[in-house]
This record gives C-alpha cells, sequence and structure tokens, in this order.
C-alpha cells in the first residue's frame, strides 16, 4: 500500500503530472466557456460530445509544445502557452459580447481602430471576468509555493511523441465525428458558429489562420482567366431597369445618410407613449419617398465599413475581417469613380478620425475627391462621442462644407452617436431609456431619438438651401444595434417571445429609405440587401449597370433577385430563409417540410457561389483585369486627405 501511495506521489511531483493537471484543466474551463458564453446552436449527442471532446485534443496538442523545451524551461513554456490560449480564450469570449462572432487573424491586425474602441471594450468588461484566469493562478501558486517540485530531468523523445500522437488521435475522432454530422464541414459554408462547435476555439483559430492566408495568397496567383466566370455570371443576374424609374433622377445631387445601429424595429415604435423616431416615421409617409421595409444589411465582421464596401461597389464584405483594412490597395469600380467620369464630384463626411477603418486610404482607391474626416471640424470635448463628433454638431458644421462642393455632388454622412454602448449626456436626452433592465438596449432607445432629431436638422437645411429639391436622399441602417446576446430584453421590447428565426433573420432588417424629388413614394415589401443599393441608384440616375461587376440587382427593377445573402452563409427570401443550417417558412417562421427542401437546397447553393465569386473578385483583385466601357480605372495617386487644419482646409475649400 505505501509502494502505491509513494509511486502516485512521485507522479504529482514529475513534470508529467503538472502537465496532465494542467491539460485537464484547460480542457475542462474550455468546454464549460464554449458551452456557457457562445452561442454554438448545440443540438444532438453528437454535437453535445464533441463540445466535450474538442478541447482536450487542442489542450493536449498545444500545450504539448512545452515538452520539447530542456529543464527549468519547459515549466515555462508550459505556464507561458497556458496563458496564450487562456487570453484568446476570453478575448474571443469578450469579442462574443457584442459581435456573436469570433476574432479572426485580420481583425488582430486592424490596429489603427484600438485606440477609437477602447472605451467600448470596457464596457463589454464584467466583474467576474477574474474567473476566466484562476485556473492560471493555481497552476502558477502550485509552482511558486513549491507545492510542485521542479522536474530538471527531460522527458524521452518517445514518450513526448506518444503525447502529441495521442492529441492528434484525440482530434482526428473528433474531425472524423465533426464530418460525419457535418460533411464537408471545412470546404463548403462560412459560419464560424460551426468550426468553433464542432472542432473547438483552438482549432478553429488554425483554421482561420489557414483560411486568411489562402486568402492572402489568392492576389498573387490570380490572372485575367479568372475574371470570366465573375462576368458570365453577374451578366447572367443582371436585372433590367424599371422605365418607370430608369432615369428619373438624372443630373441630381446624390446624399447618403448613414444610420449608424438603426433597426427596423425602430420605425414607428412608441416608447413611454412617444415616437422614438418621429422624423424618419414622417419620412416612410414621405410622398416621394421610398421605404423598404424587407431590407436587410449583409455586414460581417467589418460591421460599417462592410456596409460602406456593398455600398460602393455592390461587393460583398470578406467573411474574415474587413475589406477596408486589408484590400485598401486593390482595384474597384467604386460608386464615385463611376459618377466622377459623369461629371460629378464626390465626398465624405465623418466626424472620426480618417485612418479608422482605414478610410484615408481606401477611399482613394474608390475615387473620392473629397474626405472631411475629423480634422475638419470644431470638435469640442463636450460634443464628442465614444466615435467621434456628436451628429448635431457634425450635420451643422458639415452643411457648410457641402455647399463648398460644384454641383452635382455625390456625397456620404457617416454619423457616430448612436453608436455601442449608446451613452450620452442626459442633460441632452429628449427621451428616458427602456425599462428592460439591460443598459446598453435600455440606453439605445435615447441615442436613436438624438440621432433622428440630427437628421430632421441636416434636412430642414438642405430644404431652405434648395438642396432637398435637387438631390437624391439615401438613408439606410448600417448593421445591427443589438446584438442576440440581448434578447431577453429584446422580448421585453418587442413583447415577444424570440424563435431562433426572428432573432438571426427578422431582427436583420434595417430601415432603406429612397427620396426622389418628383418620385412616387410608398412602402415596397421587395426583399433585398445592401449589395443592391449601387445598381438601384445608378438606374435612378440612368447609368446602366450592366457592363460593371456587380452582384446586387436593382431593387426597382421587375428582375430583381430577391434571394439576400447572409456574410455567414445564410439567406433569407420571400418565401424560403436559411437560419443556422435550417431552412424556414419566411412568413411563417416554421421549419419548411420536405417538398420544399430541395428548393431550399438550390437556394443554398446559389448563395455560397455568389458569396464565393465576390471572394475570388477581392481577394485576387481581379477588377485590375476587367475595365467596362466607358470608364477608366481610378490612379489613386490623385487623391490626397491630408488637412489638419483651418489653414489647410480653407485653401482646399477655395
Amino acid at each position: 500500500m505505501n509502494n502505491v501511495l509513494n509511486k502516485r506521489f512521485n507522479i504529482s511531483q514529475k513534470y508529467i503530472g503538472f502537465f496532465l493537471v494542467a491539460v485537464v484543466f484547460l480542457w475542462l474551463k474550455t468546454y464549460i466557456i464554449q458551452l456557457n458564453q457562445f452561442e454554438l446552436g448545440v443540438e444532438n449527442g453528437i454535437q453535445k460530445f464533441l463540445l466535450f471532446l474538442n478541447p482536450l485534443g487542442s489542450s493536449l496538442l498545444f500545450l504539448g509544445f512545452a515538452l520539447f523545451f530542456k529543464g527549468r524551461r519547459k515549466y515555462s513554456a508550459l505556464m507561458t502557452i497556458y496563458f496564450i490560449l487562456s487570453f484568446l480564450l476570453y478575448a474571443n469570449v469578450v469579442y462574443y459580447r457584442f459581435f456573436n462572432d469570433f476574432i479572426t487573424l485580420p481583425t488582430i491586425f486592424q490596429t489603427q481602430n484600438f485606440g477609437d474602441v477602447s472605451s467600448s471594450v470596457v464596457s463589454l468588461l464584467r466583474p467576474y471576468d477574474i474567473l476566466f484566469f484562476v485556473d492560471f493562478l493555481v497552476l502558477l501558486a502550485l509552482l511558486l509555493f513549491k507545492v510542485v517540485k521542479i522536474e530538471v530531468k527531460d522527458m524521452g523523445r518517445r514518450k513526448i511523441i506518444a503525447v502529441l500522437s495521442l492529441a492528434l488521435g484525440f482530434s482526428s475522432l473528433n474531425l472524423a465525428l465533426a464530418e460525419a454530422d457535418r460533411p464537408e464541414l471545412l470546404t463548403r459554408g462560412f459560419d464560424r458558429n460551426y468550426i468553433v462547435k464542432y472542432l473547438g476555439m483552438y482549432n478553429y483559430t488554425i483554421y482561420d489562420a489557414v483560411q486568411s492566408t489562402k486568402a492572402s495568397a489568392q492576389r498573387v496567383m490570380a490572372d485575367s482567366s479568372d475574371v470570366t466566370e465573375v462576368i458570365n455570371f453577374t451578366k447572367s443576374n443582371y436585372a433590367e431597369p424599371n422605365p418607370e424609374y430608369f432615369g428619373i433622377g438624372e443630373g441630381m445631387n446624390v446624399i447618403y445618410l448613414h444610420l449608424e445601429s438603426i433597426q427596423s424595429f425602430l420605425m414607428d415604435y412608441q416608447l413611454h407613449g412617444e415616437e422614438v423616431t418621429p422624423f424618419l416615421n414622417s419620412m416612410i409617409r414621405d410622398e416621394n419617398t421610398i421605404y423598404f421595409d424587407n431590407f436587410f444589411h449583409q455586414t460581417a465582421q467589418g460591421k460599417t465599413a462592410d456596409a460602406e464596401f456593398m455600398l460602393e461597389n455592390s461587393l460583398y464584405g470578406l467573411p474574415q475581417g474587413s475589406a477596408f483594412t486589408t484590400k485598401g490597395l486593390n482595384t474597384y469600380q467604386a460608386a464615385p469613380a463611376i459618377l466622377g467620369q459623369k461629371g460629378y464630384t464626390s465626398a465624405v463626411f465623418h466626424g472620426n478620425s480618417g485612418s479608422f477603418w482605414n478610410r484615408n486610404e481606401i477611399y482613394k482607391s474608390f475615387g473620392f475627391d473629397k474626405f472631411f474626416d475629423l480634422s475638419y471640424y470644431d470638435a469640442e470635448a463636450d460634443q464628442m462621442a465614444e466615435y467621434g463628433l456628436m451628429d448635431k454638431p457634425f450635420f451643422e458644421q458639415s452643411f457648410s462644407l457641402l455647399q463648398t462642393l460644384p454641383q452635382p455632388f455625390y456625397s456620404k454622412f457617416i454619423t457616430v452617436t448612436h453608436h455601442y454602448p449608446y451613452t450620452m449626456n442626459q442633460d441632452e436626452a429628449t427621451i428616458a431609456p427602456h425599462t428592460t433592465g439591460d443598459k446598453s438596449v435600455d440606453n439605445y432607445f435615447q441615442t436613436a431619438r438624438y440621432a433622428d432629431e440630427a437628421l430632421e436638422q441636416f434636412i430642414t437645411d438642405l430644404k431652405e438651401s434648395g438642396l432637398y429639391d435637387n438631390s437624391i436622399i439615401i438613408m439606410y441602417g448600417d448593421h445591427y444595434g443589438i446584438s442576440q446576446n440581448h434578447n431577453r430584453a429584446m422580448e421585453q421590447v418587442l413583447d415577444k417571445e424570440l424563435s431562433t428565426f426572428d432573432s438571426a433573420a427578422g431582427l436583420q432588417r434595417v430601415p432603406l429609405f429612397i427620396r426622389v424629388p418628383g418620385m412616387e413614394g410608398g412602402i415596397n415589401h421587395e426583399y433585398g440587401g445592401q449589395i443592391d443599393i449601387l445598381p438601384t441608384l445608378l438606374h435612378l440616375l440612368g447609368i446602366d449597370s450592366k457592363e460593371y461587376i456587380q452582384f446586387g440587382t436593382d431593387l426597382l427593377s421587375e428582375d430583381h433577385d430577391s434571394l439576400v445573402p447572409f456574410r455567414n452563409g445564410d439567406f433569407v427570401s420571400p418565401t424560403i430563409s436559411s437560419v443556422g443550417g435550417k431552412f424556414y417558412n419566411s412568413e411563417t417562421g416554421e421549419l419548411i417540410d420536405e417538398e420544399q427542401m430541395e428548393k431550399a437546397q438550390q437556394l443554398q447553393e446559389v448563395v455560397e457561389y455568389k458569396l464565393h465569386l465576390s471572394d475570388k473578385v477581392v481577394n485576387g483583385d481581379l477588377l485590375r483585369f476587367y475595365t467596362p466601357a466607358e470608364f477608366t480605372p481610378i490612379d489613386r495617386s490623385m487623391y490626397e486627405y491630408n488637412s489638419s487644419d483651418k489653414e489647410a482646409k480653407t485653401s482646399i475649400d477655395e
């Protein structure tokens, strides 16, 4: 008996014992966090087992690299790797709290945004977050207080190979079971939830790194033959313009108003007996405005940047990171370039740093003549929101800048006040917060009201100047404001229980207003997304989009494609919608029957093909190989946005 106890004690004092304790700690912690912090949609017994199993192989494999270190260094290596994996896991938890998504390699390198988002990150932290590192502290204490004695002797090569082989065995079993439950897991689909659910957080990180590397290599490998398939697809999916609307706004100015974080449920929503957005509600009933009530945002990790990217190019954002930050030097055939060659002056107005989302670089590739960033504005400290100048002073100062542009102009105004975490000076709030108890959701309605008032102020200025009657005004929601992590509060807001279909598809609706002087307005029920705005605008201006590579179609065309892909491979349409690999009746929200399954799968294939082709264009920079008739590629060297003081601003304005 004593011999057995002595052997067990000796094992606990050996490095392999400490190593196995670390593996078990990391395995169980990762399992608990994946189970409780992420909404992975675990449904059946196999998926539950895989969620439990997948951290084991990863923990053995990654911590196993410490076995190659010699002497005392193997303990330091083990603790370093353990901390890195723990921090990676925690960083994804924090990221997921707002984005309902996982960190990708390109998002890590978006360092120019870090300073601007730091306050938002702080709002996502929780007092109990220290618990995510308790296990690491326990392991550290075992070493510091010499509960575990340091074993200088190194493990033999055979033992190391045995540990790594065991790790690969668990991982191979994991992958085999995952493929059995979800065939072609690694080759089909764009939803990161699937990868984490089936393979775990650490294997997902490897998968993401491989995918990001492949995407980066596509440009080097691409040639002119790659664009042929894309041209054939976009031409075959081209939607003829509606004669009733084609050219109705020819020669008019274009004014885009970016509705930050505005979702469609706000329209006509009443809180405490008041309309939250009375101005936007009035625009729904404007005689020259078409309001689209089945319009969806299609953004991914780029959020606002993705919305802009689709708006300007009718190309989808990337599945990882943002094209704004990783593809800023690509060749584009964007709206400001197209219209600039038709006599338009183009400008963006944004009360934030010009480097945020790499705007001051990618706007050159789009062909924007001017970019009025924060350096052009007088920004007092009490007028600054989390992401820049508050909307009311922003619009007030922007209007004088707008008046310096020669007409016709193509302009875009990007607002920031109504942005997570939706904080504002209560002296400026004109409506009380909601009462759900969820701070972000409750405050959301106050900043939405403020944004609505700022828009009304700006439209009044346009009317008084005469620009209102000679401008196409397009107001669009850029992305969701309230993520699925706040569904309990949203059930109180909407006074209904939210199903998977409601939260994943229904709440992706954002408003789209298109106002053209003289056009007959009304509510349009056509299904569409941000990818469709550019061809719609071009046709309103009397410019045929047929020769351009665009993945959207004219919302006002009889031939409009009402299939709306989301970046994760889900989709909505008037009849069938896809959420998390399941197909629903779009009208009832119920799962479809077997008779509709073939049609649903056909739609799924079309969605994946569209996203695949768009990614080929962006990752391969394929537009450098194709120039439409009557279009001249942009020369980036002709554009510079470097004003940093009033003197420079004045010289440029003159």
